[in-house]
């Protein structure tokens, strides 16, 4: 009997290929309900699919893949006392979220006549998609901080430095952790009113990361009493309900397509397929998404920022989002996955 998989209808590249092998069921995210997976060998989902006991207590769920970075939509623990094993797909749109930063910052330097070199980035969480930003902060001139306690302990603090000393000399403060509500990294309003009032140069504020990280009362706080100079946001608390003050004080918002790439969506759905492929001991194991070539930008040392805002021009989708906010759901789950590029002289 063909194992049953569940997978969530709007994960792109993924419709027909595990029907030879499984009985396969598309549902949208957050309509994956215990009734659905009660018979189910494994699912492949995305946030907006809560895995707890809730969803999973009496099913005969095996397997979870989640086609995303995140993982806190997985209750871990649940599933380590049920024997259910789980993946994500760690670093898959780690270019994308790299090229969304420096639409940004380009976008941000053109239209407020700011010139980067000099001035100085930090970088709160430098993984898979820090390192990425980090990419883009040298290539504007900008000297960078390192935040990121994890790899602080693990490799000695020569590469880092305090939150601290972030809220002391940091233009641009860019957020790029996982969201961790308990622990000893715990990231849950990391940026919250004290971290606000200790800023020394009125910063511009980036999350792109998780929607918790950021205490949105406190960013409203903070741009409203000229503690920070600019925000940009794509990650939201209470998505896909997202604060419309917040919305009208952003200077750039978007609905959570930070890292939506078709580069970055094929990896995610490429690294799921295979997770699962190799649970079940289906011949996917070299799974891969056609797409197109790169297209290659060539730019004159000057114009590197419009050539930023070209392979991805970010007030587009923040026009969108801004005419018609209620739909933000609808325009996460019905983007027009743009293009990576490669940029160079």
């Amino acid at each position: 009997m063909k194992p049953k998989i569940v997978i969530d209808k709007n994960i792109p590249f993924i419709q027909g290929v595990f029907e030879p092998f499984a009985s396969v069921e598309y549902v949208a995210g957050q309509e994956i309900t215990s009734e659905i997976v009660r018979d189910a060998d494994a699912l492949i989902i995305r946030t907006r699919t809560k895995c707890d006991a809730a969803l999973l207590d009496g099913s005969t769920v095996q397997y979870i893949a989640t086609a995303t970075i995140g993982f806190n939509h997985i209750d871990t623990e649940f599933c380590r006392r049920k024997n259910i094993c789980w993946n994500s797909a760690i670093g898959c749109n780690a270019a994308a979220v790299g090229q969304y930063v420096a639409s940004a910052l380009s976008y941000l330097a053109l239209h407020n006549d700011i010139c980067w070199k000099g001035k100085t980035i930090g970088i709160v969480g430098v993984g898979h998609v820090g390192r990425e930003v980090e990419k883009v902060a040298q290539s504007l001139g900008l000297k960078i901080l390192r935040n990121d306690p994890p790899r602080l302990e693990k490799e000695g603090s020569a590469k880092f430095v305090s939150l601290q000393t972030i809220q002391s000399e940091a233009d641009i403060i860019t957020f790029h952790t996982p969201l961790m509500q308990t622990g000893k990294y715990a990231t849950w309003h990391l940026a919250d009113s004290a971290f606000f009032r200790q800023l020394q140069k009125c910063p511009i504020i980036i999350n792109c990361a998780r929607g918790g990280i950021v205490d949105e009362n406190a960013l409203k706080y903070g741009i409203q009493n000229h503690l920070i100079s600019h925000i940009v946001l794509d990650c939201w608390e209470n998505e896909p309900n997202i604060d419309m003050d917040l919305l009208h004080l952003c200077d750039l918002a978007t609905p959570h397509i930070a890292g939506y790439s078709a580069d970055g969506k094929a990896n995610a759905t490429e690294m799921s397929v295979r997770a699962v492929a190799r649970f079940f001991g289906f011949p996917l194991e070299n799974f891969k998404v056609k797409l197109p070539p790169k297209s290659v930008v060539h730019y004159q040392k000057s114009s590197l920022q419009n050539a930023y805002l070209e392979t991805y021009p970010i007030q587009n989708d923040v026009a969108k989002l801004r005419d018609n906010p209620k739909s933000f759901e609808d325009l996460r789950n019905h983007y027009v996955f743009r293009r990576e590029a490669i940029i160079i002289p």
